[in-house]
């Protein structure tokens, strides 16, 4: 693990979303299968497919779907995105902690963002099912910037959001997004919620790995305007 100082105060957490914030890892398995099955494509595992999980769509369907050429992609995309918003009913709420951790960081005046894989108006789609359209104070998709795990998002978002290298903390549960973190120099919490375990998280060296999102409230000391992470 990386060696802190304890006392380490963070004024702006980012975090991913889909696997971190909402439980989505089953639905977007099942659409991803689905959407192979009905192009005619080999269907993937649902270890294949948690490995893609974080990455821009362009990137996802160049790893699962290698045979599909550039005049295909579209057609990949449409049908992945017609399950995803009508056809596949996969429950996606958001995980048990989500909101009592960010009504927290918001009484003590936190700024937190999205560091996305969904397109923008896949993420707006999944902010309004859950009403929290307005909710971040900002947010960054892979249609507006590099995927994962280049750390074109974080770079940005500490830009819009007027926040150093050194007060921000990147949170999720895939290595795309603590190698998103550890390229911008950012520490990082890996979650084991989603798509990946607690080894192949380790290998980023995030600050600490915890199973469940709610479990972050009990390694949080919450100041004015910051939180300390505690070991």
């Amino acid at each position: 693990m990386n060696k802190r100082n304890p006392l380490k105060e963070y004024k702006f957490i980012i975090f991913d979303w889909d696997g971190t914030l909402m439980d989505s890892t089953a639905r977007i398995v099942s659409c991803m299968q689905k959407t192979a099955e009905v192009i005619g494509y080999e269907i993937p595992s649902v270890e294949q497919v948690k490995g893609i999980i974080g990455l821009s769509m362009d990137a996802v369907i160049e790893r699962i779907f290698p045979e599909a050429g550039e005049e295909h992609r579209s057609h990949v995309k449409d049908v992945y995105r017609q399950y995803y918003v009508e056809l596949d009913q996969t429950p996606s709420p958001l995980f048990k902690g989500t909101m009592p951790l960010l009504e927290s960081l918001k009484t003590h005046e936190v700024s937190f963002a999205v560091a996305t894989g969904k397109a923008r108006a896949g993420l707006n789609r999944a902010l309004s099912s859950v009403s929290m359209l307005d909710y971040f104070n900002v947010s960054i998709c892979a249609d507006e910037a590099q995927s994962k795990p280049h750390p074109e998002m974080v770079n940005r978002l500490l830009n819009s959001a007027g926040h150093s290298i050194d007060e921000t903390l990147v949170i999720g549960d895939s290595v795309h997004d603590l190698g998103m973190a550890q390229q911008a120099g950012v520490d990082a919490v890996g979650l084991t919620s989603g798509a990946n375990t607690k080894d192949e998280l380790a290998l980023l060296n995030p600050i600490f790995i915890l199973d469940q999102l709610e479990e972050l409230t009990n390694k949080i000391n919450c100041q004015t305007k910051g939180i300390i992470c505690l070991d």
